[in-house]
């Protein structure tokens, strides 16, 4: 019998093409507190060949998410990203670095991973100098995020600091 999977409200339901298992695994490698929590393989019923991973219910940093190898039916687009909050730049650089690899690095933070999946890798300080009360600061810090692919802390703040 198997261990009862704790449920989740709102779980995100990502559909790969056959790279689920290769997909997931570099995802579980990147964040800390994560972990594959189930596999399901297809049966006799198909559509995949009998033994394939069907899906897998894995966490990211607690959150839970299904990975599914549903065929070639649908791709994924930058509509829908996952949002990663960084403590420093050492996190943004190598969680950028990571994803971005055979993928595309996109404007203000925004990187597609090899597997075609959209991240936003960004600084918390970010967000807490956007929300600044002086509409001068977070006019710079937003012009100078619009010149970045990639979060720059150190030119954020110096934006900020900007008269």
């Amino acid at each position: 019998m198997k261990a009862k999977i704790k449920k989740q409200k709102i779980v995100p339901f990502l559909w790969f093409d056959k790279n689920a298992e290769q997909a997931v695994n570099f995802y579980v490698s990147l964040f800390k507190n994560s972990r594959i929590v189930d596999v399901m393989f297809y049966g006799e019923a198909g559509p995949m060949p009998k033994g394939t991973v069907m899906t897998i219910t894995f966490e990211l940093e607690g959150q839970r998410f299904i990975a599914l190898n549903g065929g070639p039916n649908f791709k994924f687009s930058p509509a829908i990203s996952l949002f990663v909050n960084c403590t420093d730049q050492k996190e943004v650089d190598h969680l950028y670095k990571k994803l971005a690899a055979g993928g595309e690095e996109l404007q203000c933070a925004w990187v597609t991973d090899k597997f075609g999946v959209t991240w936003q890798i960004v600084p918390t300080i970010l967000l807490d100098l956007l929300s600044d009360k002086d509409a001068t600061k977070v006019k710079n810090v937003t012009l100078a995020m619009f010149k970045m692919k990639k979060i720059d802390i150190k030119k954020l703040q110096a934006a900020y600091r900007e008269k």
